[in-house]
């Protein structure tokens, strides 16, 4: 259960804090919500309590979970090409919506990856930007450090993303 104040993920809308806890009538059975507002872009969403784990509403990574995020972003991939534009998105999208920061990171480096080998979708570019843009927010709070901090290390860990956020 989460507290007021707490800070949480929810999937593919990034880092959100908690600013209350409501009580809905629905068809005649009262509901609690959890009222969220996302940080990156002041959206708020109203999660039923009971719906938790259904939407994947998560705490923040530990601080000692950070270095596998950046062994993820750092492990070389070889691209396997194959696969249609349309597919690989589709996938990729999964697993954002997913929420896991790890396998959001995957699909960055995954993106990352393909942009320097060719031209990137402008549904892959946005996708790219999405990916990288919940990292940032996620590490900067658990780090507690600034965003811009993080996104130095990013690039400096993934540099192939470089071509696209210089």
């Amino acid at each position: 259960m989460f507290k007021i104040q707490s800070l949480a993920v929810y999937p593919a809308h990034g880092v959100g804090i908690i600013e209350g806890i409501e009580t809905f009538e629905v068809l005649g059975s009262s509901q609690d919500v959890y009222v969220m507002r996302i940080l990156e872009n002041n959206m708020i969403i109203r999660i039923p309590t009971k719906n938790v784990k259904t939407v994947g509403l998560r705490e923040l990574i530990d601080e000692k979970d950070v270095p596998q995020i950046y062994k993820i972003l750092g492990k070389s991939k070889q691209m396997n090409d194959t696969q249609t534009w349309n597919r690989r998105y589709r996938d990729y999208m999964d697993k954002i919506k997913a929420g896991s920061i790890h396998d959001i990171a995957e699909v960055y480096r995954d993106l990352a990856t393909l942009n320097h080998e060719k031209d990137l979708s402008f549904g892959e570019r946005k996708m790219l930007d999405t990916a990288r843009s919940l990292i940032i927010k996620e590490l900067s709070l658990v780090k507690k450090v600034e965003e811009t901090i993080i996104e130095q290390e990013i690039d400096v860990i993934v540099p192939r993303a470089q071509k696209v956020f210089q």
